[in-house]
């Protein structure tokens, strides 16, 4: 165990929706709600605006847009939160070499590692704020840190700091931090957990801790017990593991609450496929076999995998594959983290022998340029630019028309137009 507060938890603040009102400055202030805006689409994040309405992640957008009607809906541009990613993870490594990322806007740091001279709680306070500041700096993108002796700690730590704040757990004050806050603040502790917890009068972590560990190995079985024993006790081992060469490529969400609906489970596998496929895209790479991971509402982590003949980077036959393997997971109780992976990667791909055929030549006496750009869809949030206009974002579109509002983040808010969906001066940002 650590005597020193060196390890960072980093998470940027809301962060698709920070992105867009960074860029966006009509949004500014507003409800920002991001993710897929279909029938059965999925928020991603929610603007603190937003979120004072109840919208959360992982909700289904018709639930947000009765709970936010007002609310700026967007696609996402996950290029963009990528690249910016890529900034705040630089950032980091300029700090200490062994960062651990999470996800796009979170990530441990081991002060350790880089032989920082004051790792103090008033020192490493100071490294915070100024790291801080650079992320700032450099994305102009808010982010809170937690800084504690474990990595259960500062997670715990960077929650209570947000947004946009720093909270240091110094040593000694672990339980005193713990103890007070609900079971559920505990890793490990879903809703099934906290219910059965609950029948036995344990509502707080310092009721957890008081809990013989015989009896929680018996109540949650032999692994789960034993680490939620620990976990209470503030006793926390787990040492910050800096990132490797990727073998795969994989993305995760963690749900605020179980999620059973089988329409917006297969949604999230769809849309967690198709950022796999960008990621690929992006690298050069493809991969042959794909990977559905679920946390069941008891904490049981079940993987499935099937392997493609040949490889693909290819989103559509990703998303089909994982699909299938949800078909093979018990979702009934409930699902509160949902993950996609592609591994055994290579460096080139086979087209997909399964997916529908594209026409090889346009309709007769159609005019190819024409075709294209009457099959365009203008997603709201894309960013788009106008041969006389210049530089903007979709704000809306249908029945053969598209709104843009150009603006930019250094622009302030900007003027509304319609055009032609098909309008040839208008084309992507």
């Amino acid at each position: 165990m650590r005597t020193r507060p060196s390890i960072l938890h980093v998470d940027l603040d809301a962060f698709y929706a920070a992105v867009e009102q960074r860029d966006k400055p009509s949004l500014r202030g507003r409800p920002v709600v991001v993710g897929g805006l279909g029938p059965r689409g999925v928020v991603a994040t929610a603007s603190y605006e937003a979120r004072r309405f109840g919208v959360r992640s992982a909700m289904s957008m018709a639930e947000a847009r009765r709970r936010s009607p007002n609310a700026a809906f967007l696609a996402g541009r996950f290029a963009v939160y990528r690249r910016v990613s890529d900034v705040v993870m630089a950032v980091l490594r300029e700090l200490s070499p062994v960062v651990e990322p999470l996800s796009l806007d979170e990530a441990f740091v081991d002060l350790v590692a880089a032989e920082h001279d004051d790792l103090s709680p008033a020192g490493v306070r100071a490294i915070a704020a100024a790291l801080r500041a650079t992320i700032r700096h450099r994305t102009d993108i808010a982010a809170s840190v937690g800084a504690a002796t474990s990595k259960l700690l500062a997670k715990i730590a960077s929650e209570q700091a947000k947004p946009d704040g720093v909270v240091i757990v110094e040593p000694g004050t672990e339980l005193d931090v713990l103890h007070p806050l609900p079971v559920h603040a505990v890793a490990g502790v879903g809703p099934a957990t906290t219910q059965r917890l609950t029948r036995l009068g344990v509502r707080t972590v310092g009721d957890l801790a008081a809990i013989d560990e015989a009896e929680l190995v018996t109540l949650l079985g032999e692994a789960h017990g034993r680490s939620l024993y620990r976990l209470a006790r503030a006793e926390d081992d787990r040492p910050v593991i800096a990132e490797r060469e990727s073998k795969s490529v994989s993305v995760e969400e963690t749900f605020d609450r179980d999620v059973t609906d089988p329409a917006l489970l297969r949604a999230l596998v769809g849309r967690m496929a198709a950022r796999v496929a960008r990621r690929l895209t992006r690298t050069g790479l493809s991969g042959r076999t794909v990977t559905l991971k679920a946390r069941l509402h008891d904490f049981t982590t079940l993987s499935r995998s099937a392997t493609l003949p040949a490889p693909t980077d290819d989103g559509r036959v990703v998303a089909r594959l994982a699909t299938q393997l949800l078909g093979d997971v018990e979702t009934s109780g409930g699902i509160r983290l949902l993950g996609v992976g592609i591994s055994g990667l290579t460096e080139w791909a086979q087209q997909d022998l399964f997916a529908a055929a594209e026409p090889a030549t346009p309709s007769a006496g159609v005019d190819p340029a024409e075709q294209v750009r009457a099959a365009r869809a203008w997603v709201p949030g894309a960013d788009v630019v106008h041969a006389r206009y210049g530089a903007g974002w979709v704000w809306g579109s249908g029945h053969g028309r598209v709104t843009v509002r150009f603006e930019t983040a250094e622009s302030g808010p900007g003027p509304v137009r319609t055009f032609g969906a098909d309008d040839p001066d208008l084309t992507a940002g």
